[in-house]
């Protein structure tokens, strides 16, 4: 049994250990901050560019190993830049020894070779490096990351390869290994991992579709990624990712017909209901190619009359022949009221569908604008937006149609109450944008600029690229014409000639048309034109005018006007493509067209209008008559 003292003296021996472990805690602790003080010295070093002076504090900081970790990246760059490699050569042999599992400090010491200019025992030091690593799969993707961190993509490949090689997978990494490729600017290699990895992960097409479109912008490549697509449809024609892409990449080049010739036989192998044709029949529509948009509805509609795609496609039928009346100048009244019956007969047979809806406001517009008849466009509209059973976004989009054939009818009161209550009900969406531009657009026409620059300037930045486009022309023209004009006289005097157009005014537009390019300093002889801002605008309002009316060669003489006199101007590609145009839809005069748009490649290759005019010439020569069907 122990005595009181034995206690007593025990407890005086623990408290003299822990004052002691708390003194070499403290002195360990102050140590350690002061290296890790040392640390911050050296990367400031580095920041300033002192070189030399991180390369000492580094040095002394590698002696001890237990720093290692938070200086070695920057104390090996640095013995780089300095070209100090054998200290590095040194360094690193002693990490390797010292810490023999640590495969990182190995493939730095190839870089030391690489860096030191020794290519060939670098050379031999990887390829042995990636050798004896061949059965750990997991640590050849490891390396490949690290040596690509450092830019040696040839070995960062050679890495992935092995690992395809000991699992005998052709395939593994394929996304590492198309990027890789895509580094050494190997496009076929790249392009085919690419596809290697979509058919092992067919959620990622998306994200396939986006880099290609990215990676690959040039025709001869499209090109080139189309024939290798074709080679791989009919090698496995089981697979939809490749009948998915062929589809893509014929959009891409904007070969509708293309399109249509894989998205049938797509349709018909996957058993999708034609999902992808009608698919391809819109955007035909949006992109004007409305004799495949036809042509692609009328498939839908004779192979898959009992699926859900049968009346959206009798409605786009009928939308994309009305298209074509409305491009065929000076638009035939007869033609709008074929079409008019034939939205009445499908509104008949389908009358509580959201289809006849939509045919509804189609309608209606033809009525207000084609006929002359506002009163029953009015009348139509205002039955669609009462019905209880139509969306709320048509509703929304019936009411901004409505808006303005109330413009048209000359009752601007009527058509900012319209827009304002779709502006409010529809906050923050497209439609609801499209309604603060029409607003703009209505102060641009009163004179009211800066009102419309208010509305403007919001647009520019919170909306859909289309508005966004169109507010940032408007915005433009009205800054170029109150530039030096405060109160914007000509400019006014342009925005009424545009609401006088846009009310079907033709022979007033003329008229003033004629005044302001006389008050504008062009005195109407051939060669001359004024320096006005404004004058190029004029130009174009009226060569679209007189296309409209029928007369081409006045509407061609005009757009040589923008492109003569204007044709650094923003209107001088949209001029030379109209003409374009105007030549092969209106006059058919194919030899002119394809000579316009093979030129017009050529002087405006970045322009908005260059994928078109490229399909445009291509399908004009031919290209598109014969395609392989993929069945």
């Amino acid at each position: 049994m122990h005595t009181p003292n034995y206690y007593y003296i025990k407890l005086k021996y623990n408290r003299i250990q822990l004052v002691l472990w708390m003194c070499t805690f403290a002195i360990w602790n102050t140590g350690l901050a002061q290296e890790q003080d040392e640390i911050q010295i050296a990367k400031e070093y580095l920041l300033k560019g002192e070189k030399e002076k991180a390369l000492t504090v580094f040095r002394t900081l590698a002696k001890g190993p237990e720093n290692i970790p938070f200086i070695h990246s920057n104390y090996l760059a640095v013995l780089l830049d300095l070209a100090k490699y054998k200290d590095a050569e040194n360094y690193l042999d002693h990490l390797i020894k010292s810490t023999p599992g640590q495969l990182l400090y190995r493939i730095d010491l190839g870089i030391v070779y690489y860096r030191a200019g020794e290519i060939q025992k670098a050379d031999r030091y990887f390829h042995s490096l990636i050798r004896s690593s061949a059965e750990d799969v997991a640590r050849l993707k490891s390396m490949s990351d690290y040596l690509a961190a450092h830019n040696l993509i040839d070995y960062a490949t050679e890495a992935l390869q092995e690992a395809r090689r000991v699992t005998h997978n052709a395939i593994l990494y394929a996304l590492e290994m198309a990027n890789l490729y895509r580094i050494q600017g190997k496009r076929d290699q790249m392009v085919e991992e690419y596809l290697n990895y979509v058919t092992q992960t067919p959620g990622s097409i998306s994200y396939l579709k986006n880099s290609l479109q990215v990676l690959l912008g040039k025709p001869e490549e499209l090109e080139s990624l189309e024939k290798l697509l074709y080679e791989k449809v009919q090698q496995n024609a089981t697979v939809e990712v490749y009948a998915d892409l062929l589809i893509w990449v014929n959009l891409q080049q904007k070969n509708f017909y293309g399109a249509f010739v894989q998205a049938r036989a797509y349709d018909k192998r996957f058993h999708k209901d034609a999902s992808k044709t009608l698919e391809i029949a819109q955007i035909a529509l949006n992109n004007k190619d409305y004799e495949n948009a036809d042509r692609s509805f009328s498939f839908v509609i004779k192979e898959f009359n009992n699926t859900p795609n049968y009346l959206p496609a009798r409605l786009g039928i009928i939308q994309a022949r009305e298209a074509k009346v409305k491009r065929k100048y000076p638009v035939n009244s007869d033609s709008v009221r074929y079409l008019i019956r034939e939205y009445d007969s499908f509104i008949a047979g389908y009358p509580d569908n959201q289809n006849s809806y939509e045919a509804q406001l189609d309608e209606a517009l033809l009525h207000a604008y084609y006929l002359n008849e506002q009163d029953s466009a009015i009348h139509k509209l205002d039955v669609l937006i009462s019905n209880a059973a139509v969306p709320p976004y048509l509703k929304a989009t019936a009411k901004l149609d409505l808006g303005d054939i109330y413009l048209l009818k000359e009752e601007p009161w009527e058509s900012t109450l319209l827009y304002s209550q779709v502006e409010k009900s529809q906050r923050e969406t497209p439609i609801g944008y499209d309604a603060k531009l029409r607003n703009a657009k209505l102060s641009y026409f009163k004179g009211e600029f800066k009102l419309a620059q208010e509305h403007l300037d919001i647009l520019k930045q919170a909306t859909t690229r289309e508005i966004a486009n169109d507010a940032m022309d408007l915005s433009m023209r009205i800054k170029e014409n109150t530039a030096f004009d405060s109160t914007g006289t000509a400019l006014k005097k342009f925005a009424a000639i545009e609401l006088l157009l846009y009310q079907n005014k033709l022979q007033e537009a003329l008229t003033a048309i004629a005044t302001l390019k006389k008050e504008e300093g062009d005195d109407g002889s051939s060669g001359h034109t004024g320096s006005s801002t404004i004058l190029d605008d004029v130009y174009w309002l009226e060569a679209n005018l007189r296309m409209k009316k029928g007369e081409f060669d006045p509407a061609i003489a005009l757009l040589q006007k923008i492109i003569d006199n204007y044709g650094d101007d923003i209107l001088a590609d949209d001029a030379y493509f109209l003409q374009g145009e105007i030549y092969e839809e209106q006059l058919h005069d194919k030899a002119k067209a394809m000579e316009i748009y093979r030129d017009f490649l050529n002087r405006f290759p970045g322009s908005v209008y260059a994928a078109e005019a490229r399909k445009r010439f291509r399908e004009l020569r031919g290209d598109f008559n014969e395609q392989p069907i993929n069945n």
